[in-house]
């Protein structure tokens, strides 16, 4: 049925302003960003295609451009506004980050991780780095694939850390297994690069593992 054949309180857009966003569901709210539907489905049909076929809001979010594109009825435009949405959604997050210290909030810390990490489908290492006052200076990913003590080399953290005159850095890597238990390898990563980076003299305060639905610091397990 049309969204005009629906009664005017089950439209996404009527039912917010008269409820408020919470009323909506996912594929609602979505909706009302992509705003018009394909030949054969309404808006809120396509929206609630998109929402099963990636496994919920989150994995759409997470889903980038590539993933995306692959969508029948999803043009330049309507790609744009939901790679749009994520990148608010990042800043958002990241923007308490720099105004205090990290660990004032590591709840927004740990937010801020499984967006950029949490449904990734491989595995990648990322680094936040931090001022002399322990506030995000920038996060970058740096490797990805399987990460050991291999491929994960810290003279590129090093140089990374100099780059961006970083007094202490926060290590992050991703677990797609959905596993939120730091490996033994996990470890001595960790090891490896507190005594490089500790050279030059940059601080590991600590290492988070990564899911869609965890976040788990090893410095709280004592493991830093």
């Amino acid at each position: 049925m049309p969204l005009k054949g629906l009664p005017a309180d089950a439209r996404p857009r009527e039912k917010l302003l008269q409820r408020g966003p919470a009323a909506l569901s996912d594929a609602e709210l979505l909706a009302l960003l992509l705003r018009t539907g394909v030949q054969g489905k309404n808006v809120v049909q396509l929206a609630q295609e998109l929402v099963d076929r990636f496994g919920g809001i989150a994995g759409l979010l997470h889903s980038g451009a590539e993933a995306l594109e692959t969508v029948k009825g999803l043009g330049p435009a309507k790609r744009a506004e939901i790679l749009a949405v994520v990148e608010l959604a990042r800043r958002a997050l990241a923007q308490p980050l720099k105004e205090r210290p990290l660990f004032d909030t590591p709840q927004a810390v740990a937010q801020y991780l499984r967006l950029h990490l949490g449904h990734k489908p491989h595995e990648v290492f990322a680094v936040l780095f931090l001022d002399n006052r322990h506030r995000l200076l920038a996060l970058e990913e740096l490797f990805r694939g399987t990460l050991t003590q291999a491929s994960v080399y810290p003279r590129e953290v090093v140089l990374r850390a100099l780059h961006h005159h970083a007094a202490a850095v926060v290590l992050a890597h991703n677990h797609p297994s959905g596993v939120a238990e730091p490996s033994r390898a996990d470890e001595a990563l960790t090891q490896t690069l507190k005594a490089a980076l500790a050279l030059v003299d940059v601080r590991v305060l600590d290492h988070f593992i990564v899911t869609a639905h965890d976040c788990r610091s090893m410095a709280a397990m004592g493991l830093i």
